[in-house]
């Protein structure tokens, strides 16, 4: 049943509201674009005239970078690759970068699939998402699923050591010094800078948004139909900033917060992965799952009994680190819970190899998949001038790990990440001042976006429409039949749903 939602923050998780860090690049202007301000109609659809793109049968290694979470649905993929403008700061409008492509269904119209900068690729989302959508969004659509700048197949950045990538997602959230995550931060920024020189400042949001651009017309469609998964919402966020007159029908799975900065985002998250693993934990009492209704003890245990007794794996070590990026992940995943249930009662055993694999794809580099973290850790750098020094994050630290317990001094410490990284140059983003409906879907325990900022994205749009799913995990599409419905009436029958709907757990 669905009921109206009556306060979009009223239950926020309440970190300071400080000025906004815009995102930025090479802080080129766009030639001024006339629209109307405020609300417009939902753009009609428009048939595909491809340009300059050759389509080739990828279906068998597709499968193969998804491994076992391969879905089961009988699909066939075809993947491409697009040539973009690199526009690195220093060399504006120069320079090119591939960008890897998947496609996937039977619909005239192409639906752009965008996702997180440090999650699984967009052409791998693209995949999943077509074997949960309504068989009618495949019939008048076809997804095309894009990876981001330096993600996938996108000439994918892998420059972080190692040894250093190790450091920093085994770093254990209790230790009292910082000194061997600071290590670790440092090498990745050393070697990222003397690995990918020119290319480094050119991995980001808002150069991602004009790929998107470069996309459109190479698809040869008037206005951009696009789903933002997480972080991807930011890059259609820029990209409608940025071109406003294609805007077309756009979705927002999850959108980051455009009000708080990245202090305040972080807390977001913690407060957000504590609701999460709450919620899993309800799950599994529920269920009956081998955990019982005891997880959150028995995380707790099992994490003091990895800082004596780590488990080594023949890839990735099983630290107190290594378990709380693993359960993270696996709280951000909804159709994976069971499976996390089952890995922390293995590593309980002494067997640590169910847990890491929800880590691997961070760390473990094969042909088609670079390892998540160092595309991801880029990225998020290039998109932000803040850089909080040690002592603040110590300070942070302490204060997270006694409101937030879980997941607090985690996510303090990741504020560390970006000190050594160099700092961008800010780009000017114009103000979106007229648009057509653009759907917001959040997720009530989403631990990658929360709601709150999601409900703050929704308000910020010109005619945003919020749909909040009562749910955990991030994303509802594919989770919600709610939530799933109200986006296929909305892509596939311009339906625009009402702004504020509750879609139940």
């Amino acid at each position: 049943m669905l009921v109206a939602l009556s306060a979009l923050a009223a239950c926020s998780a309440g970190p300071s509201t400080r000025p906004v860090i815009a995102v930025h690049g090479d802080g080129g202007d766009q030639p001024p674009v006339v629209v109307p301000s405020g609300p417009r109609e939902v753009p009609p659809l428009a048939e595909g005239d491809e340009v300059g793109l050759s389509w080739s049968g990828c279906t068998d290694s597709t499968l193969d970078r998804m491994g076992d979470t391969a879905p089961a649905a009988n699909q066939e993929y075809e993947c491409a690759q697009l040539t973009v403008r690199l526009d690195a700061p220093n060399r504006p409008g120069r320079g090119s970068l591939g960008l890897g492509l998947l496609r996937v269904g039977t619909g005239g119209s192409p639906l752009v699939v965008v996702g997180d900068a440090d999650g699984e690729p967009g052409s791998l989302k693209a995949a999943r998402l077509a074997a949960s959508l309504p068989a009618d969004v495949l019939s008048t659509f076809t997804l095309i699923g894009v990876d981001r700048r330096g993600t996938g197949q996108s000439d994918g950045v892998q420059c972080v050591p190692d040894v250093a990538r190790a450091g920093i997602v085994e770093s254990d959230p209790a230790e009292e010094t910082q000194d061997d995550l600071l290590e670790a931060v440092g090498r990745a920024s050393q070697e990222c800078v003397l690995d990918l020189e020119n290319r480094l400042p050119a991995v980001d949001s808002w150069r991602a948004s004009a790929d998107l651009e470069q996309l459109r017309e190479a698809l040869g469609v008037p206005h951009l139909n696009a789903i933002g998964v997480g972080d991807g919402s930011k890059v259609l966020t820029l990209y409608a900033s940025r071109f406003p007159d294609r805007i077309g029908r756009m979705v927002f799975d999850g959108a980051p917060d455009p009000t708080l900065d990245v202090q305040g985002v972080t807390e977001a998250r913690a407060v957000a992965a504590e609701a999460a693993f709450a919620a899993f934990q309800a799950d599994c009492a529920v269920r009956g799952c081998p955990l019982g209704a005891a997880a959150t003890d028995r995380f707790k245990a099992l994490l003091g009994t990895l800082r004596t007794a780590p488990i080594r794996g023949e890839d990735v070590d099983l630290t107190p680190g290594t378990a709380t990026v693993a359960v993270l992940a696996g709280l951000a995943d909804r159709p994976r819970w069971p499976a996390l249930a089952d890995a922390l009662v293995a590593a309980e055993g002494g067997d640590g190899t169910k847990l890491t694999s929800f880590v691997e794809p961070l760390l473990l580099d094969s042909d088609d998949n670079p390892p998540w973290l160092d595309a991801g850790i880029v990225t998020g750098c290039n998109d932000t001038t803040t850089r909080i020094p040690p002592e603040r994050v110590a300070g942070l630290t302490e204060d997270w790990r006694g409101k937030h317990p879980l997941f607090g001094a985690y996510f303090a410490r990741k504020l560390l990440t970006c000190g050594p990284f160099p700092v961008p140059q800010p780009a000017t983003v114009p103000k979106l001042v007229g648009a057509p409906p653009i759907v917001v879907l959040t997720s009530a325990a989403d631990p990658v976006t929360p709601a709150a900022g999601g409900e703050r994205a929704a308000q910020a749009l010109p005619a945003g429409v919020l749909i909040g799913w009562q749910g955990a995990g991030h994303g509802a599409l594919g989770n919600s039949s709610c939530a799933t419905t109200a986006a296929r009436d909305f892509l596939v029958d311009a339906k625009v749903p009402t702004s504020g709907t509750v879609c139940p757990p």
